[in-house]
């Protein structure tokens, strides 16, 4: 014997005591018409088949009005059921993209600690260099002063002069090589778009000429 519909939710609660009141066992066909509910497709092929097994405990009246009523019951239930399941859906959606929020946050408090870390060795490291290269600047001026003391007023101001004058010079090379090379570009550019241009004309003008020369051989 067939178990009661027991697997249906609320809807097999609610076949059971509608089957019930239509003194129908439900032990016996409820189970079947859930089976019925459950595999057609279509409601005119559950309608059709709830009336093959309803017809020999209700009137031709009556067992029409009871099929269309268990399938809308039916209807109902897995409109709601399935709400429940986009909702469940939805639910761990938002859960899970509060998760991997929450790791986001995580990873860049901990690449935060790591490039501080980073920041804090590096500038320590610029702080050893800083020092290293004082201690040294310190030296090299000492010894300087040290020689320097030893040159009179008028040496002291031709070196520095010489040296302003070394590199005045130097720059104003480097701006004379830059603008004749620019100019020097400008003209070979110059000549090659001319002779691109006589190439091309003189291309067109043996085009021409052998037209014509096909032309009086006709």
């Amino acid at each position: 014997m067939a178990a009661p519909v027991t697997d249906a939710g609320e809807f097999g609660s609610w076949l059971n005591d509608r089957l019930d009141s239509l003194e129908v066992d439900r032990e016996v066909y409820g189970a079947y018409i859930l089976g019925v509910l459950q595999e057609e497709e279509s409601d005119e092929e559950k309608e059709d088949a709830l009336q093959g097994i309803l017809s020999a405990f209700l009137d031709e009246d009556n067992v029409e009005d009871v099929c269309k009523q268990i399938i809308k019951q039916w209807t109902d239930h897995c409109s709601q059921s399935a709400k429940r399941v986009a909702d469940d859906v939805e639910v761990q959606a938002i859960a899970s993209m509060i998760e991997k929020q929450a790791q986001i946050v995580v990873k860049q408090k901990e690449v935060s600690e790591e490039s501080k870390k980073r920041k804090e060795a590096l500038l320590a490291q610029y702080a050893n260099v800083v020092s290293s290269f004082l201690d040294k600047s310190t030296e090299g001026e000492e010894e300087e002063t040290l020689c320097g003391n030893n040159l009179p007023a008028t040496d002291k101001s031709l070196f520095k002069n010489t040296n302003v004058t070394e590199v005045l010079n130097r720059q104003k090379q480097q701006r004379d090589q830059a603008r004749e090379d620019s100019q020097k570009k400008k003209e070979t550019d110059k000549m090659q778009r001319e002779k691109d241009k006589l190439a091309k004309q003189d291309r067109k003008e043996k085009e021409k000429k052998r037209t014509q020369k096909g032309e009086r051989r006709r």
